[in-house]
């Protein structure tokens, strides 16, 4: 196993009515996802648009219990499209963290530990779609096409989305380890 290490920089939470998640002081993890995620939370969720394989609203396992974001990837989001900064619950974020290299790379099966015994394990890449580009558009009215400009400024640096595989908790500050599978691994 490859050795990963990062600091949790956020924890937040998106409601039903609204993308932008609120900033928590810390996360109770529980298999499906953060109890406080009005959105995500859940074993099992319904087909959507990304899911083409099943008819739409089919009962499939939510492989999108958590959304994780790289500090450092949001800066290269936002110096692409010339903003001041993107921040993490403008894009639905759950956790944001610093220090891990090109995180939304991490292939699947990658697993990161926390301190509060939470592990999460890497589904994909969180593939970048319109609706945080219109909230990032929001917040900088006077430059435009930020909404339509973000997909591609966001590819592959989007962060990823993942399941949990042990419950405990997440606080911001704290340190995650990481590994990534020997398979991944140049040898």
């Amino acid at each position: 196993m490859n050795k990963i290490l990062g600091t949790v920089t956020g924890i937040y939470a998106p409601s039903l009515d609204s993308l932008v998640s609120k900033p928590l002081e810390y996360a109770t993890v529980k298999v499906g996802g953060f109890e406080e995620d009005e959105r995500h939370f859940g074993v099992m969720k319904k087909a959507g648009p990304r899911e083409t394989q099943y008819k739409k609203g089919t009962i499939i396992f939510n492989y999108r219990q958590v959304s994780v974001v790289s500090l450092e990837e949001l800066e290269v989001i936002a110096t692409t499209l010339k903003v001041p900064e993107i921040k993490p619950e403008w894009l639905g974020a759950n956790i944001a963290v610093s220090g891990i290299p090109n995180l939304t790379l991490l292939p699947p099966t990658s697993r990161l530990y926390f301190p509060g015994e939470a592990t999460l394990v890497v589904f994909g890449e969180n593939y970048p779609c319109r609706y945080p580009g219109e909230v990032i558009q929001e917040q900088y009215p006077d430059i435009p096409s930020l909404d339509s400009h973000f997909v591609k400024a966001a590819m592959h640096k989007r962060g990823f989305v993942g399941f949990v595989e042990r419950e405990g908790m997440i606080r911001p500050g704290e340190e995650v380890r990481g590994e990534i599978p020997n398979r991944y691994v140049e040898k």
